[in-house]
């Protein structure tokens, strides 16, 4: 039987506080902030105060696309600002570090870019940095707020599909698109700089659980460019003290028109299907009854705004966020931990023993 499209009560969309739309300065401008940041801020009414950028260039015009309301001209005028009260820190980590750094010593609230450190001693510093200043840490694992992701995260924790026992991805794709952009000179990218959604969300999903072990590989396949810097296949397995096993593999050079990144969930009483990040669709398979949901939004835009109106909820609430620096501290250690194991050839690692 199959049920109609439905949505179960979920709300599964982007929110902000009722009464609480604080001003946001954004540091870096590059493509991803001006397609999905600020696309999204501009979609949700968000207050942004303004925007930094080492190149000139790159905020050209951006007070008129986006409603930015001034461009600054230094780092510290922005992060000094009275009504910048977030600042939404997005350069690559060996750059962003310094700027979280300098946001919190001035008692700002922070959204950082993931991944959120290099390191997890430098993650370490950043969360007892806020912690000391008394302000909220927040990193922008936008992947929770994917449509099919958030739904999938709240069935889960309504005990819909009973104890998950194993989650497996796939990444139908091509990293093609890395050739000649800066993403193509991160070591270990697909694990590090990609996949880390991947291993958030099954950290998410698996919230009640302890890891156990870790494994993965990184490895060229038989198509790959040559001039391309980085591997685009990978894949790696997180194991769990219960027996839960949750895999993640992408073959890099996928040739399609339709490119996906399908998912399953397997529990004790029901199945989630779906994907994200292009053809998105979830669906509920639970009792012989089948329940598609419709969707409304994309995990681009959307998901960045999800990020910082869970931030400005939880400074309005005087709570720690959901996508919180310490929650999100596991996320990166099994990162760090897939990439490690891929050093040795897929080595399983103990995560308990790894200090990244």
């Amino acid at each position: 039987m199959v049920n109609p499209l439905i949505s179960l009560n979920i709300d599964y969309r982007p929110s902000f506080p009722k009464d609480f739309r604080p001003g946001v300065g954004v540091i870096g401008v590059g493509n991803i902030v001006r397609n999905a940041h600020l696309k999204a801020y501009s979609l949700y009414d968000v207050n942004v105060v303004g925007v930094y950028d080492v190149n000139p260039k790159a905020t050209e015009n951006i007070e008129r696309e986006f409603g930015v309301r001034r461009v600054f001209d230094s780092v510290d005028a922005l992060i000094n600002h009275p009504d910048v009260v977030i600042v939404d820190v997005t350069p690559h980590p060996k750059d962003r570090v310094p700027l979280v750094k300098r946001a919190l010593r001035a008692g700002k609230h922070v959204l950082s870019q993931k991944p959120l450190a290099s390191t997890l001693a430098e993650a370490r510093e950043l969360i007892e940095l806020a912690d000391r200043q008394g302000v909220q840490l927040a990193v922008n694992q936008n992947g929770r707020w994917s449509p099919p992701w958030r739904i999938a995260t709240l069935l889960i924790q309504q005990g819909v599909i009973g104890d998950v026992l194993e989650v497996t991805h796939l990444f139908d794709n091509s990293f093609a698109w890395t050739m000649g952009t800066t993403f193509d000179d991160i070591r270990q990218f697909v694990i590090y700089d990609y996949a880390i959604h991947w291993f958030d969300i099954t950290r998410c999903w698996l919230e009640n659980k302890t890891v156990d072990t870790i494994r993965a590989r990184e490895y060229r396949p038989p198509n790959q460019p040559s001039e391309a810097k980085t591997p685009w296949a990978m894949w790696s397995e997180i194991t769990y003290t219960d027996g839960t096993n949750a895999m993640i593999r992408g073959g890099g050079v996928s040739v399609t028109s339709k490119p996906s990144h399908p998912f399953w969930i397997h529990g004790t009483q029901g199945v989630i299907r779906g994907s994200n990040l292009r053809d998105d669709w979830v669906e509920l398979e639970r009792d012989g009854e089948f329940t598609r949901f419709d969707l409304q939004g994309n995990w681009f835009p959307n998901g960045f705004a999800g990020t910082l109106g869970e931030l400005a909820h939880a400074i309005v609430e005087n709570r720690e966020p959901w996508n919180s620096a310490k929650h999100n501290y596991l996320s990166l250690k099994m990162t760090l931990a897939a990439c490690r194991s891929a050093d040795l050839d897929g080595q399983p690692l103990k995560i308990q023993e790894f200090e990244g």
